[in-house]
């Protein structure tokens, strides 16, 4: 059994069982997860969770699940790196990197599809679907064939090319939608309404995929002595991710894995090209004004999102702010990780260093903060964007000569 009650709309309070359900019925507020936490703590402690496996599942009673180890593959308990080159040159005394790009299929995505798919098989759908900017596409295609369910994945047209690759490969449907992802979502749930023996992860499922964020909250308190940074900077797309991390440090406290209450600063990332919370934010308002995404930064191109709003007040509540990068600031943020750390993070993570670097800048972030910043998703799911801006060093012909006049004074020795 698990520790879950049901679900219950985030806006009216009103409980549902736990099914394929997304939206109250009654006021049409988002609905989540309701557990019992005197149920949860009964269950956890950090001796069981470090003798667990080494993945999302080693935090099970905390996630709305059985569980279901075989589907992961491996998910999560990523590395924590302490980035000592990279805080240097920003004036950080103590930045970690959250490093999702070791996930299985490169990205954070893979935690939310763990959970997702999970309960699908509890609920017994036979069809799993999403709509996906990449990333999910091609964790949903990856673990359904891992787990021999058929996936139906709608991405826009447009997608990165990579990312395209890296989902087909599966085998699964893929349907290139023409449009933007919010035109794509919208088809999705028109087709959740027709198609109700589909499990749609971040539509008829979202409220149990959303938690697979939380493990990323789970993990930096457990890799950091079960201790709590003191300012967290997390890519803003739905703005779902950043709402679930701030939930997963208040979870630990809850049911007592944290000696002390958290107070996690939260900050948030966008890009330029798609800035509706963060605009929402600097211009002083509670409404965001949905836009049409022009951006590089393609997995966090979501011009009206779901969970904007929660973000919006989750960051104000914990008293962050956001920040907004423009197409080469990401280029160079993604370069600067890569080298200062040897992380190559796809554009996402380049819009939060960018945005790390900002806020550190009009003095958000202060030097002596613990600061941890979420990167994401591999670089290699977004080469193209850095097609114009990372080359040899030099081309040269195959003789020792032409090699020592090239790189003469470039390196030490030669």
């Amino acid at each position: 059994m698990n520790c879950v009650n049901g679900l219950k709309c985030r806006e009216c309070g009103r409980l549902y069982p736990a099914e394929a359900l997304h939206v109250c019925d009654f006021c049409f507020g988002p609905l989540e997860v309701d557990y019992d936490y005197d149920c949860i703590k009964e269950r956890i402690s950090r001796e069981s969770i470090e003798a667990g496996p080494r993945s999302i599942w080693r935090y099970g009673p905390l996630l709305p699940v059985l569980g279901n180890d075989d589907l992961s593959m491996g998910t999560g308990f990523t590395p924590l790196v302490r980035a000592g080159r990279l805080g240097s040159e920003l004036g950080l005394q103590s930045l970690w990197v959250k490093n999702d790009t070791a996930n299985p299929t490169g990205s954070f995505k893979d935690r939310v599809v763990s959970v997702s798919l999970a309960k699908a098989r509890e609920l017994g759908f036979k069809v799993v679907a999403c709509a996906s900017t990449g990333n999910l596409a091609n964790a949903v295609a990856a673990h359904a064939a891992r787990g021999g369910v058929e996936s139906l994945v709608f991405i826009p047209h447009d997608l990165e090319a990579a990312k395209v690759i890296t989902t087909a490969v599966y085998g699964g449907h893929l349907v290139a939608v023409e449009g933007t992802y919010d035109d794509v979502n919208r088809l999705c749930a028109e087709l959740t309404s027709e198609h109700d023996d589909w499990a749609f992860v971040n539509v008829n499922l979202r409220p149990y995929y959303a938690e697979g964020s939380k493990t990323l909250a789970f993990e930096v308190a457990e890799q950091m002595g079960w201790t709590t940074p003191d300012h967290v900077v997390v890519p803003v797309a739905s703005g779902s991710q950043l709402t679930k991390i701030a939930k997963g440090f208040k979870e630990l406290y809850t049911v007592g894995l944290l000696a002390e209450e958290p107070a996690v600063r939260i900050s948030g990332a966008q890009a330029l090209g798609c800035s509706p919370v963060a605009d929402a934010f600097r211009a002083g308002k509670d409404v965001i004004r949905p836009v049409k995404p022009d951006t590089i930064a393609k997995s966090l191109a979501i011009g009206n999102p779901a969970d904007g709003w929660y973000a919006l007040d989750t960051v104000r509540s914990t008293g962050g702010s956001f920040a907004s990068v423009t197409d080469g600031e990401i280029i160079e943020g993604i370069k600067l990780l890569a080298r200062t750390e040897g992380i190559f993070a796809e554009t996402a993570g380049g819009v939060t260093v960018a945005s790390l670097a900002k806020l550190v800048s009009e003095g958000v972030i202060r030097p002596e903060e613990k600061v941890v910043i979420f990167v994401t998703g591999h670089g290699l799911k977004t080469v193209e964007a850095l097609t114009d801006s990372v080359h040899p060093t030099v081309t040269i012909a195959a003789r020792m000569d032409a090699f020592a006049e090239a790189m003469a004074g470039r390196i030490s020795g030669v």
